[in-house]
């Protein structure tokens, strides 16, 4: 039997339905409606793609989005600035600053001038750090949503062999990090383990699979254990059509569950990014 899919798009929508609640319940101990607030350097498509798809995501469950965008020619200081407006901004619940940015920005001083408390992708050195050590805090969307979608499978994970292939900070370390806190037995892969030649034999143990690393069919499906839970982050254009990191035709007839590329984690993001607002807000009311 050909794996079962697991397709973002549907989980979104259970999600969605469940933020929404929430948001509905935080704006009357607000008595506003939460704000998002995208900020930016200058106009990149890409990022106005990602711009249009957060404002659609949140106004469907009542955020309202804002988006404040500099000068191209802004410094970084002018940047940090405009952060730490909105860190004041009582009226402000949540903060993204757009990618990317000018290679001539310290990215991670940008990140970190966010509050913790309104990093809602998650990324600053203090939100990361509480992954590290399981406290209550927020988790980078794309990690997350990778998280969800094996939980989706309802199978019992207590105990089983995790791999995850990708060691950003963005997906693959945070992904490593959650798969830890579920009680799966987790190891992370990176250049190293490949070089070493020894990437084909820790795929084979995994009973669950995140594979991050940006590189088309890096991981053949004669990899894949029977059974695995198969999750695919990677997106690659390949002769013009969108593929993933795992050789999808030949895993699905060894896997269990598997997320197709395009219609796995890309869908569900987006709402998990309204999730962490809607867990920014309760961090927030409790101080």
């Amino acid at each position: 039997m050909e794996a079962q899919l697991l397709e973002g798009k549907k989980v979104a929508e259970k999600l969605r339905t469940q933020v929404e609640r929430e948001i509905k319940e935080y704006a009357k101990q607000l008595m506003m409606p939460p704000t998002l607030r995208a900020i930016e350097l200058g106009e990149d498509p890409a990022s106005e793609l990602y711009l249009k798809s957060q404002r659609r995501a949140a106004e469907s469950v009542g955020i309202k989005h804002e988006t404040t965008t500099l000068d191209s020619t802004a410094s970084e200081a002018d940047l940090i600035g405009e952060i730490e407006r909105a860190n004041r901004d009582p009226k402000v619940h949540g903060i993204i600053v757009q990618m990317p940015l000018p290679k001539t920005f310290q990215v991670d001083r940008v990140l970190d001038a966010i509050h913790p408390d309104k990093d809602v992708e998650a990324m600053t050195t203090s939100n990361l750090g509480k992954l590290v050590i399981h406290k209550e805090g927020l988790a980078p969307c794309t990690a997350r949503s990778c998280i969800r979608l094996i939980e989706e499978t309802g199978i019992d994970l207590f105990g089983k062999e995790g791999v995850v292939i990708g060691s950003s900070k963005i997906v693959g370390l945070p992904a490593f990090l959650l798969m830890i806190g579920k009680k799966i037995t987790s190891t992370i892969c990176h250049t190293g383990t490949f070089k070493s030649g020894m990437l084909e034999s820790h795929v084979r143990r995994a009973d669950v699979l995140v594979v991050s690393a940006g590189k088309p069919a890096l991981i053949p499906g004669a990899w894949i254990k029977e059974g695995a839970i198969v999750i695919d982050v990677g997106i690659n254009r390949v002769s013009g059509k969108t593929v993933g990191d795992v050789d999808f035709e030949t895993a699905k007839k060894r896997a269990a569950f598997i997320t197709p590329v395009p219609g796995g984690v890309g869908p569900l993001t987006t709402m998990t990014l309204m999730e962490n607002l809607a867990q920014a807000i309760s961090l927030q009311l409790k101080k």
